[in-house]
């Protein structure tokens, strides 16, 4: 079953791309087992640590999670044998906590009904870190872990193979930086030009030099600058609305089939942006990071 985790398709969008703009490609990242590139995030996490000798037989691990890390851990260490704690907050999806019990973790909730605030991940943080000290754990620590960019360097391979090598801009929302720098160096390696492009809600544009503030876009807009991201990793950083993001995650899956959730409609609205900037000719690819089931609970797809 580990090996079911990455080799997704590739799409390209037919019916909301502007005539004359340029081609937007959409990684289909929530064909991975739980639904969302985070699972090879999360295996990668895993098996660097085994290899190094930093993760024991039978260590618990510890993480803090808005919900999608924290799925993809359950199920690489229900398939490995460890115990996992998570923390994670009620600002995310329900759907999420519920796949984190299903495959056996243990969670720990940390309330913030105003939604993603910019005291919550380091509250989330520090949970974490008392729970490592208290059952002598492995902290996999997301935000801080060089080996999360491993495998999403092959989610780039896989895009320069299904392309056959022509892409000129990936765009994608940003949380740990994990995948936008995986998937960039990757693409950079073939394709010096390729342009890099950051994504971040409007309502916390940190990276565009903005004050942290609240939003409900999940998967990134963390109030702080990611750890592994340097300035010299951006050629640009597009800031989108909450309202925005949900509409294109709405309007996606009803035009174009395009299931997912608010950071996806992130994605594809700062790519339909590139796309019509670059014109005819151009290719922008972005991620599709998981399935809309996730959000069936909240108010993305709510109808009244």
């Amino acid at each position: 079953m580990l090996g079911a985790i990455g080799a997704t398709p590739i799409v390209r969008l037919e019916r909301i791309a502007e005539p004359g703009a340029g081609e937007v490609w959409a990684k289909l990242e929530s064909f991975n087992p739980t639904g969302s590139y985070k699972d090879r995030m999360a295996l990668a996490m895993i098996e660097v640590a085994e290899r190094d000798g930093r993760l024991r037989p039978g260590q618990t691990v510890v993480e803090y999670t808005g919900g999608s890390t924290g799925s993809s851990l359950a199920y690489v260490c229900a398939l490995k044998g460890y115990p996992l704690h998570i923390v994670t907050s009620d600002a995310f999806a329900l759907e999420k906590r519920r796949t984190i019990e299903a495959f056996g973790a243990q969670i720990d909730v940390i309330p913030s009904p105003e939604g993603i605030t910019p005291d919550l991940l380091p509250r989330m943080m520090a949970r974490a870190w008392e729970v490592v000290a208290e059952t002598d754990g492995f902290a996999t620590d997301q935000f801080n872990n060089p080996d999360v960019t491993d495998g999403y360097a092959q989610l780039g391979q896989e895009i320069l193979e299904q392309l056959d090598g022509r892409v000129d801009a990936f765009c994608t929302y940003i949380g740990t930086a994990g995948c936008f720098l995986g998937v960039t160096r990757r693409l950079r390696a073939d394709l010096p030009e390729v342009v890099r492009v950051g994504i971040e809600p409007a309502e916390s544009a940190v990276l565009s030099g903005g004050d942290a503030g609240t939003h409900r876009i999940e998967g990134g807009g963390v109030g702080f600058w990611p750890p592994l991201l340097q300035p010299s990793d951006l050629d640009e950083v597009h800031a989108v609305s909450t309202a925005d993001a949900f509409a294109m995650a709405r309007r996606a899956a009803a035009v174009e089939g395009l299931w997912s959730g608010p950071s996806t409609g992130a994605n594809l609205t700062v790519a339909l942006s590139l796309a019509h900037r670059l014109g005819s000719g151009a290719r922008v690819v972005t991620t599709l990071v998981d399935s809309g089931m996730k959000y069936l609970a909240g108010e993305l797809y709510a109808s009244g």
